[in-house]
């Protein structure tokens, strides 16, 4: 190998070693500034993953049982578990995705017993919101953050009274700003929404993952459409960029 190309071979080694940390450092980054509180994931844990869209990613909703591939989704919940479960694959961890796409938090409240309370997850992961703002941006819904927050609130009681020791994750409703969907129009008003659930983490002693601050750092090393084509949907890198945020949240 003569000299040029060995320099241009260390190069592309550093460049590419960059990028290979470039996604948990972004992650590390936002959680410390956060001092998010982390949560035990015990053995035998059965963990659940909620939302909408975001979540549900094309899962199979007739697969029931646990760590099922096609249950679990093409994004993030599908991408945790992957890596939890070959990290502790003695821990015998059950994974389940109920996310379904469209979801607001009313209609999370209508299907619960069934997707949540008769699963008895030891870890609820929750992200939920984007769509109570989005949906009243073309008049298909009336709500509010005020709604979004007070329905939010009674879905949270109601599940800690049937589960008292169940582990609690709030994923921060999060918009990419200036990609398609999410223009002027969603701002300040959306970031009631952001605040509402980052109050409700803090009143329920939920760990809250900060999407929003993730999605804006990751700006500095890649534009916003590459993280998502919409402005709310990721992208596979936008995946593996909240799948790496949940998994620090863990310890």
């Amino acid at each position: 190998m003569n000299h040029s190309n060995r320099r241009n071979f260390l190069k592309n080694v550093s460049l590419g070693s960059l990028a290979a940390i470039s996604i948990p450092q972004i992650v590390s980054a936002a959680v410390v500034a956060d001092k998010i509180k982390k949560v035990t994931i015990k053995k035998e844990g059965v963990i659940l993953f909620q939302g909408d869209s975001i979540t549900d990613v094309g899962r199979k909703r007739d697969a029931a049982d646990p760590n099922n591939g096609q249950a679990l989704g093409g994004g993030y919940p599908h991408l945790t578990a992957a890596s939890l479960l070959l990290k502790r694959a003695g821990d015998n961890l059950k994974f389940y995705n109920k996310g379904i796409s469209g979801n607001k938090v009313y209609q999370l409240a209508e299907r619960w017993d069934t997707d949540c309370l008769q699963l008895k997850p030891d870890v609820l992961s929750i992200l939920i919101g984007v769509n109570d703002f989005w949906h009243t941006l073309n008049g298909n819904y009336k709500g509010t953050s005020k709604v979004y927050r007070d329905d939010y609130d009674k879905l949270l009681d109601r599940t800690k009274q049937a589960l008292p020791d169940l582990q609690l994750i709030i994923g921060e409703p999060f918009a990419v700003k200036g990609v398609k969907a999410v223009d002027e129009k969603w701002y300040p008003v959306f970031n009631e929404y952001r605040a509402a659930a980052r109050e409700l983490a803090d009143k329920y002693k939920a760990t809250f993952i900060p999407y929003q601050a993730i999605y804006d750092k990751a700006q500095q090393s890649a534009p916003a459409v590459y993280w998502t084509p919409d402005g709310v949907h990721p992208s596979v890198a936008g995946a593996q960029l909240m799948a790496e945020a949940w998994l620090q949240c863990i310890k």
